[in-house]
This record gives C-alpha cells, structure tokens and sequence, in this order.
C-alpha cells in the first residue's frame, strides 16, 4: 500500500494501511480500497423468535362449512364490516324513503311506486298476519313501513354478524405458555440439530483463523470439567464474506446437556493483514432433529461500544477474549405435536482487549504480542425449567350462538323502536290531515 489518502486511515509500519478504531478496512470490486463503518445499527436490529411456524390452525367448529383463512384475508379489519353493514343499512332506507315521498300513481306508471307494493310484502318480521289477507277475495293495501324494517332488521343482523365472525375467526383462540419443573427424561427428549454463525466484521480473511480443535465442558476446576475434542460434536467451518469471516459450527442430533461448553478460536496476523475487528453478527438457529420445517433463531449485530459508556468507537485486538454468552431456552410446542425446540438466546457479550484511539491502536498493530483476535462462545443450558406451548380456545360454538341471538334480538329491537316512533309520527299527521301540507304522509 503506497498511501493511505482514503478518510478513516491511517499509515503503520511506513508501508501500511490500517483504519481509525470502529472502522474496518473494505476492499471494493473495483480493487479501491476505504475503511467502513460498523454495518447493521447495533442493539437495534436484532431479532428473537420462530422460523417456519404456521398461523394458528387449532380446531374452529364453523371450519368444515366456511372457508375460514379465506374470509380471514378478505376481511381486514372490523370497522371495514361495520362501515359495510352501515352503507347498506342506508342505502335499504334512502330508496324506501324514496319510494315513499314519490307520490301516488293510481295507473302504476312509476317504478318507484309500484315499489311500494314489493316493499310491503318483505315484512316478514313485524306483521305476518297480512300474508293470510292477500289470499282473501277483499285485499287492503299494505302499508310498506313493516317491510322496511324488516329488511333493515336483517341487514344490520347479517353486519354484525359478519363482524362477529370475523372476531371469533381472528381471536378463536390464544397462546398459552406454562413453565414447568424439568427432570432427565424430558431434557433428554430435546433432539436438535444447531447452527452458530458468527461473522467477525473485519478486513480479515479465513487464512487468518486459528481453527478450534477442542471444546471444554462443565466449570473448570471442577470434578465434571472436561476438555474434549471438537470434531465430537460439532463439525466447523469458515467462509469469506464481504464483511468478514463467518464462523459456522454445526451440531447434528444434540442432546441437552447439563454441563455448558466453551469453544474458543483466534484470528492471527498475517503480512499485510493485520488481525483486527469492529464487532459481531451473528446468527443462531436451533431445530428438532428430523424437522425442518420449524425451528428458533435468534440474529443481530454487536458493536464494540456497546457496553461502553463514553460512546467511543473501538477497535477489538489483543489477547483479551471476546466472550459471546448464549442460552438455550427448552420450549415445547405442545400445539405442534409435541415439538421440542432449544430456544437460543444471547445474554451477554463480554468485550476484549479493544483500542479506542488512534495512537494506541497504531501501537498495537506494531507489536507482535498483540497480533491476535481471540473469540470464545459460552453455551449456558438453561435446563431447570420448560416452558410449555399450547393453544387454547376463547370463543367456543355455544358463546357463538348465544352472541348470534343476542345480535338478532338487539337488530329487531332496534328497527321496531325506529318503527314505533314512526307510527306515531303518522298517527300524529292523519290527526291533522285537513292540512294539505301533510297530505303526503298518508297517501
């Protein structure tokens, strides 16, 4: 490297590049090189939940005879329904208003009057007893203010309805968590294949990395303290990304252990490549042995100031190990038949030897003793507790039916008080049907 004109760089060793703590060196396609930033937003991108877990199809009783997911999709929400109902509710009452104030045409030349006729013969809720008189030889002419309500009766009911089944479909049931006491056997019944993917954010490469041969178990100093070989267990690999090397380590059909396990490994410099980094991703999933189609994760991104209260940008380099704590959480999945997965969590991240200025950094990178990047993942097992999963149903068939009857006597209700006042307001206007003005309320 002949110069070091790119922002964020400095010269070391005369001949060298390297960049300001918090940067990282990048080497563009285009063979420029510049320092980066720390990518990813630190504590804010971090996610923790499921992969691959299907909505909640617990058992509905409307399911053999309505296609629930289908309404689910075209109905979005319950105001959508109730401005719907509303509408139509409004609409039904504008054309028998309509109809009504058309006036009187004894040859039946105005659609809108012989409407009014239809309109009467729709009460099917108020006054049945008309039905019997149409087959008399004598008819008399309905009034058509029974019809209105009933129609009106029934569209307000078939709203709510609507929204009432558009609850009980969106809220049938809810997920209930439960945490249990765990002994040996259920423990040992969790079965799952893990992956850890730690992706150091650098400017170093896989030729850099000193690949861990061992694993310990247990507390050190203590009687179950064991160092065993890595390849036991876990199967490990690294691969080259655009912001570093990525750590993967892989274990298939991992029963859960009582002891917690400390895997360590090391970057290196090489010439020209000094060891340094600015932060972690990471990604961990865990999934049941066999099943591939559910699973856990937990992903983000720490900084090298995240635990640091001066908000000064580091540079992570020396002997000092970088120490990723993780948990795995049991949970069973008892609304997945009995699925049992080790839920990961990363509880706490402590940091290593790190470099916040550019004189001290420029000194390390200068001296061979600290020409190192040390990375250690403490598995912590959890194992004294299970959480249970389960579904459980809030809207049963027979509160369903009794809200439907409830619905139906509340829409009548309401279209007869509208009906009673109605009838009123007529009684009122024949009483004082000398007066021309209100001759069309009677006609």
């Amino acid at each position: 490297m002949a110069s070091c004109a790119a922002a964020r760089m400095f010269a070391y060793n005369a001949t060298l590049c390297a960049c300001d703590p918090g940067y990282y060196y990048h080497l563009g396609g285009d063979g420029t090189a510049s320092c980066a930033p720390m990518p990813g937003g630190g504590w804010g991108d971090w996610k923790v939940g499921a992969v691959g877990a299907p909505r909640n199809q617990s058992l509905y009783f409307l399911a053999p005879v309505l296609p629930i997911d289908a309404i689910h999709r075209l109905t979005s929400s319950q105001a959508l329904l109730l401005e719907a109902a509303l509408a139509s509710l409004l609409c039904w009452l504008a054309f028998c208003a309509a109809a009504r104030f058309a006036g009187r045409d004894p040859r039946g030349e105005t659609r809108l009057f012989r409407a009014r006729y239809w309109i009467s013969r729709l009460d099917c809720l108020f006054d049945t007893s008309h039905w019997a008189g149409d087959q008399q030889v004598l008819r008399k002419r309905k009034t058509e203010l029974g019809g209105t309500c009933s129609m009106a009766s029934l569209t307000l009911f078939t709203g709510l309805l609507t929204v009432l089944l558009y609850q009980a479909i969106k809220r049938r049931s809810i997920e209930m968590h439960r945490v249990k006491p765990a002994n040996t056997p259920d423990l040992l019944s969790f079965v799952n294949d893990l992956e850890f993917h730690i992706t150091t954010i650098s400017g170093m490469s896989c030729a850099q990395a000193v690949a861990p041969s061992t694993f310990a178990m247990g507390t050190a100093g203590s009687m179950d303290f064991r160092v065993v070989p890595l390849p036991t267990l876990f199967t490990y690999s690294c691969a080259n990304t655009s912001q570093g090397p990525s750590i993967t380590l892989k274990c298939n059909g991992c029963r859960m252990p009582p002891r917690d396990h400390f895997i360590s490994w090391q970057f290196v410099d090489l010439p020209g490549q000094p060891a340094a980094a600015v932060g972690f991703q990471f990604n961990l999933t865990a999934r049941q042995h066999g099943n591939n189609k559910h699973g856990s994760f937990v992903s983000g991104t720490l900084n090298s100031d995240g635990y640091a209260d001066d908000g000064k940008l580091r540079t992570l380099r020396g002997k000092d190990s970088n120490v990723l704590k993780i948990q795995l959480f049991p949970q069973m999945y008892n609304n997945l038949g009995n699925l049992r997965i080790l839920q990961p969590l990363v509880q706490d991240f402590t940091q290593g030897s790190a470099f916040s200025d550019v004189g001290s950094l420029n000194a390390s990178l200068q001296n061979p003793r600290d020409g190192v990047v040390n990375t250690t993942i403490y598995i912590s097992y959890l194992s004294d507790y299970i959480v249970e999963i389960n579904n459980e149903s809030v809207v049963g068939p027979v509160s369903v039916v009794a809200s439907i009857g409830g619905l139906y006597a509340f829409s009548v209700a309401i279209c007869l008080c509208l009906m009673t006042q109605v009838s009123l307001c007529k009684l009122f206007f024949l009483s004082v049907k000398t007066l021309p003005m209100f001759s069309i309320f009677y006609q």
